[in-house]
Order: C-alpha cells, then structure tokens, then sequence
C-alpha cells in the first residue's frame, strides 16, 4: 500500500499506514480541539471538504 496524500490550501488528509496525520482550517480547529482529531492513529477517517470531491490532482 502506498501512502495518500491530498494538499489543499487549508486542509491536508495523509493516510499511512500505522499514521495518520490530519490537519482543519482554524475554522473547524476553533469547534472542536486538535486532541479529538489527531491521536486516533490507523483509524479507517479520511476528511473532505465540499460535495464534488474537494480538492482531486
């Protein structure tokens, strides 16, 4: 398996695969704190922004 990672001007999702490193715009980051976000390492979430896929290249 090959590392995924898709970079967007504010969000990022890497997948590897024991590590997992996720990263909001300060928007979401002000709802809900960066412990509930990164700290569940090889958890099957992959975040995406819009309804047409967000950000694809």
């Amino acid at each position: 398996n090959q590392p995924c990672a898709q970079q967007c001007p504010d969000f990022m999702v890497v997948i590897h695969a024991q590590a997992m490193v996720v990263t909001f715009p300060r928007s979401i980051l002000s709802s809900f704190p960066q412990s509930s976000v990164v700290g569940s390492a090889g958890a099957p979430v992959l975040g995406r922004t819009g309804g047409r896929g967000g950000c694809e290249g």
